[in-house]
């Protein structure tokens, strides 16, 4: 757990990232004969303001389509932000020099879903692995078979392999790779993206036990991206819920277990799988998550909400503390639900 005054490694404040779909010049001519408005930008994150503190393992959760990816790829450097600031460690990385800048992109690095498409096929390990240090001058080249042998003992990989091509390697193995790749830049965060929804449940287990191995031996920050609760709740000390490209609930990992507040939670908590419980008839969230590209008024969960009322449909609820007042968790567990003002 992290420490009374924790150092904030990010700061996210009104965080937006838009699509809009490229028109050649056929479909601009198509549309306007046809007497068609321009497609509407797809909001993918729709205004996020957050802290993530240094240490600590925040796990975002949400259906497909929320929005928690390009979340994460924000975070990495790899999409830019429609609008919004990304702070690392106090400074805003779209002003940062160039010193500052190599070291805010160095410092975060991504464990991509599918551990196969994200590496090179025509890599062998030792390259995949020790290239972006090498080039960097993190290490020589005389020191890098070395360096990328250490890196695959601590991943649970035998250095014999490092020879090797990725399809020469089990999805568990070559997830192992990905996450020896991470390290390799000496990151002090990590942002995982689904990077246990490809693997086999047993295969599962032991990668995630090797993610908190290795929070403890290097000192690192995770940013664990999940659609399944239940990974989340076994490494992440705060859970956030995303819906429809916004943050609905966000609390300590025991009190969204415990505690839930707003609806979708409720509704996510209820559907996981439970090992020993009385037999009961399953019910699904209904309907379908809204389109991005024309996103519900009011309360983005409303359709599907089955306590929603008429404020919900009008007004967007803001996130706010919730609990008793003597509760001592109160201001970390916040909740977007207008349910929380009706007495």
């Amino acid at each position: 757990m992290r420490a009374e005054s924790p150092e904030v490694m990010f700061s996210l404040r009104g965080l937006e990232r838009h699509y809009v779909q490229p028109q050649d010049m056929v479909d601009k001519l198509g549309r306007l004969l046809q007497g068609r408005s321009a497609p509407k930008p797809v909001q993918a994150v729709a205004g996020i303001d957050l802290d993530i503190f240094a240490g600590e393992v925040l796990g975002i959760v949400g259906e497909s389509g929320c929005g928690k990816s390009t979340l994460g790829r924000m975070l990495a450097g790899i999409l830019e932000p429609t609008r919004g600031d990304i702070l690392y460690r106090g400074r805003s990385t779209a002003t940062l020099a160039a010193a500052a800048r190599r070291e805010y992109e160095l410092g975060v690095q991504m464990i991509f879903q599918d551990p196969f498409s994200s590496l090179n096929p025509r890599m062998r390990v030792i390259d995949i692995i020790g290239e972006a240090p090498l080039a960097h001058g993190m290490i020589q080249r005389a020191a890098k078979e070395a360096y990328v042998c250490e890196l695959m003992q601590k991943v649970g990989l035998d250095p014999a392999y490092r020879f090797r091509y990725p399809h020469q390697f089990s999805g568990g193995q070559r997830q192992r790779v990905g996450v020896a790749r991470a390290l390799a830049l000496k990151p002090s965060v990590i942002v995982c993206d689904e990077a246990v929804a490809a693997l086999d449940v047993s295969i599962q287990a032991q990668v995630l036990n090797l993610f908190m191995e290795l929070r403890q031996e290097f000192a690192l920050t995770y940013f664990f991206i999940s659609h399944n609760l239940g990974v989340v709740s076994h490494v992440s000390d705060r859970v956030a819920i995303m819906y429809l490209g916004r943050i609905v609930e966000i609390a300590p990992t025991e009190i969204i277990f415990k505690a839930a507040n707003h609806p979708y939670t409720q509704a996510l908590i209820k559907e996981l799988p439970r090992l020993y419980a009385e037999r009961h008839q399953f019910d699904p969230i209904q309907g379908e998550l809204p389109s991005p590209s024309d996103p519900p008024p009011g309360c983005p969960f409303h359709p599907r909400c089955p306590r929603a009322m008429a404020r919900c449909r009008e007004e967007r609820p803001l996130l706010k503390p919730v609990g008793p007042e003597s509760d001592a968790a109160r201001r970390a567990h916040l909740s977007a639900c207008h349910l929380n003002e009706v007495a």
